[in-house]
């Protein structure tokens, strides 16, 4: 199977310059058959690349009449993959600004035709002295951040070259994100449905400091670590529940069951608070909408457990230490905060499949 003509290219373009009509040069110079450029909401005065784009490379150009972000254009272009090119078993995304080679995206459409059942990623190497103090912080927090929050482990999580198969599409088009965070998205529902990884190592090209780059540090940093963000207010307002509904039934309890009424409000709080906070995580954090028993049983033995391992590392703490009890307790629920969320993902609120299989790794 020839992979230049049954791995599409598609480019999302944003206010483009003459470097991606030297990529479509180089792309249809090398024999890629089917280019597909998304023009996502581009100034007027960029309009006759797009146009040259049609003209003179025959490529088929979709446009966006305002910027929807990155991750619209592509299910955008899934969607066009889907429909209108059937002799494709799927395509190779690239970026319009001079950042990936001809070489490089061959390597990972010849990949994607060896590895169909993959996720094609191809990854740059940040140890090379040539890549922007932004851009080499960004990567590293991410990726760390990633391999923690997410239990994802790849090389490069923003790559934007990446070969992904006509039934992965399918999935995509569903998948929450608009903007940059659709690319890390798309990671996490590879992990999910048990798609490997399979990293090509690639050229790390960065143009002018990489200063044509679209993405902004902090909104979609925001966007990137929402699922995080959101497991933190969740905890934040179930702390907030339960101590409301401790100070409620203390002063129902106070006068009925004298001397017990504390122990009583105290398990009372925390079951309904653990319940509120059971339904937020399931539905809104981990986007678990299916009734499941099995889910709230393994949810509430990882609170007994984790409730178990505070008071014995506490306790336990401050006998060796003879700390303050309360600053001991404060470090051991931030270490088992962590780690709750992370067995949260993996065990209690994971849909019930098939071990994720290893990642790959191709030699260049």
């Amino acid at each position: 199977m020839d992979y230049r003509t049954s791995v599409a290219v598609i480019i999302p373009s944003l206010n483009p310059d003459e470097k991606l009509l030297h990529l479509l040069d180089g792309l249809t110079a090398h024999g890629f058959a089917h280019i597909l450029l998304i023009n996502d909401g581009s100034r007027e005065d960029c309009a006759h690349y797009f146009e040259t784009a049609a003209q003179a490379y025959g490529c088929k150009v979709f446009v966006h009449g305002v910027n929807l972000g990155k991750g619209r254009a592509l299910k955008d272009a899934f969607n066009l993959i889907l429909t209108d090119f059937p002799q494709c078993i799927g395509a190779v995304t690239v970026d319009s600004d001079g950042q990936h080679t001809i070489e490089d995206t061959a390597a990972c459409a010849k990949a994607l035709v060896e590895h169909p059942d993959a996720l094609v990623l191809g990854c740059r190497d940040f140890k090379t002295s040539n890549i922007p103090p932004r851009s080499r912080f960004g990567n590293v927090i991410t990726r760390q951040a990633i391999r923690l929050l997410c239990g994802i482990r790849v090389t490069d999580t923003q790559t934007g070259l990446r070969g992904i198969s006509k039934e992965f599409m399918k999935k995509l088009l569903t998948v929450k994100g608009e903007r940059f965070e659709f690319e890390l998205n798309m990671l996490i529902e590879a992990k999910s449905d048990d798609i490997p990884f399979f990293e090509v190592p690639i050229s790390t090209i960065y143009i002018e400091e990489n200063a044509s780059s679209h993405f902004n540090p902090l909104l979609d940093s925001i966007r990137i670590y929402s699922v995080f963000l959101k497991f933190i207010l969740s905890s934040l307002s179930s702390f907030v529940v339960d101590i409301l509904l401790f100070s409620l039934l203390v002063a129902i309890l106070r006068d009925i069951v004298p001397g017990v009424h504390i122990v009583i409000a105290t398990v009372g709080a925390r079951i309904l608070s653990s319940l509120f906070n059971y339904v937020i995580n399931k539905n809104n954090v981990f986007s678990q909408t299916t009734p499941s028993a099995r889910m709230l049983v393994r949810y509430f033995t990882l609170c007994i457990v984790q409730m178990a391992l505070s008071t014995l590392l506490v306790t336990y703490g401050f006998h060796l230490t003879h700390w303050n009890e309360t600053g001991i307790k404060v470090i051991v629920d931030a270490v088992l905060f962590l780690f709750s969320f992370q067995i949260q993902r993996e065990w209690v609120f994971r849909p019930a499949k098939h071990s994720n299989r290893k990642v790959q790794k191709n030699a260049k």
